[in-house]
């Protein structure tokens, strides 16, 4: 990464990543867009036991969709239905014990939910691993590379025929900013080649959700494809990962409910739904449209993907 990416992301940051950007940017929001109820229709959530993740479980659990948390420790994954039972008073909420590092598994695990389950309307990638060295899988992948991309392509392409025949179906990706930071380099997805840095691994793998999010959109206009950026939310994820940036960030950090507003806009409203399909969404603003009227602007992603 430059020192010119990297600082212009920085600023970026600054100013449109913040929980004070957020607040700014929910003067304009349209609350009646979340004003629906989604009772009988389910949705499928990677991390959903904790930040983003359990936040929007929450969130569309309490307006009664049916909730499959996929979820890596079953300890934490049960605590967290507890709570989001108790909280919602829904109890159509369902625990499924997952490893998005292991390859095999997770093409295991979507072949059987789909087996087992009639319909699925909704599936949510959220769950995201930052290494901060290079560790393979039981295949020999590096599991940064196969949580966050891997997985990721294997949900969505062994659970399209279910999302195909469910009505109004979509597929959410939560993605990042740090993807602007990286071009898309197919030629080391590996990360075996030079020094590995776990960030800027990570951000390679945001940014190949952003253009597989496109390439389905396109294979498959039946379904509504999204990929957004949550702005930078205090979460376990970056708590242990980047620990001098927390520390120094805390306080301008969104919290998890903050950072899943726009991943439960794009699962439940109306609205969302009549945006073209493979856009990517930020936090605030479209930087190529300013005339939007929703408060998530759509940024187009064609001029960005190889950007």
């Amino acid at each position: 990464m430059s020192l010119y990416r990297n600082s212009a992301w920085f600023l970026k940051g600054l100013t449109e990543f913040t929980k004070g950007a957020f607040l700014s940017a929910s003067k304009n929001f349209v609350e009646k867009d979340l004003e629906t109820s989604v009772v009988g229709r389910s949705f499928l959530i990677t991390g959903a036991n904790s930040g983003i993740g359990k936040a929007t479980a929450m969130a569309i659990a309490k307006k009664g969709g049916t909730i499959h948390m996929v979820c890596r420790n079953k300890d934490k994954a049960e605590e967290a239905r507890a709570e989001i039972v108790k909280d919602s008073g829904n109890k159509e909420i369902f625990v499924h014990i997952l490893d998005l590092s292991e390859t095999k598994k997770v093409w295991e695990f979507a072949e059987s939910f789909k087996k087992k389950y009639k319909a699925l309307n909704v599936l949510i990638n959220n769950a995201g691993c930052m290494m901060t060295k290079r560790e393979v899988n039981g295949e020999g992948l590096e599991k940064s590379f196969a949580s966050n991309s891997l997985a990721m392509y294997i949900l969505i392409k062994s659970l399209i025929p279910l999302l195909e025949k469910s009505p109004d179906s979509r597929v959410i990706t939560v993605s990042s900013g740090g993807m602007l930071v990286q071009k898309l380099r197919t030629g080391n997805l590996q990360s075996q080649r030079g020094r590995y840095d776990g960030t800027m691994v990570y951000a390679q793998n945001k940014r190949q959700q952003v253009v597989m999010t496109e390439q389905f959109a396109k294979a498959h206009p039946n379904i509504h494809f999204s990929v957004m950026h949550p702005g930078w939310v205090d979460t376990p994820t970056i708590a242990n990962a980047m620990p001098d940036f927390h520390s120094s960030m805390k306080e301008r950090l969104r919290t998890p409910e903050q950072g899943a507003d726009t991943v439960v806009w794009l699962a439940v409203s109306e609205a969302a739904g009549k945006n073209p399909s493979g856009h990517f969404f930020q936090g605030e603003e479209d930087e190529e449209n300013t005339m939007c009227t929703k408060k998530d602007w759509t940024m187009k992603m064609k001029e960005r993907i190889r950007a």
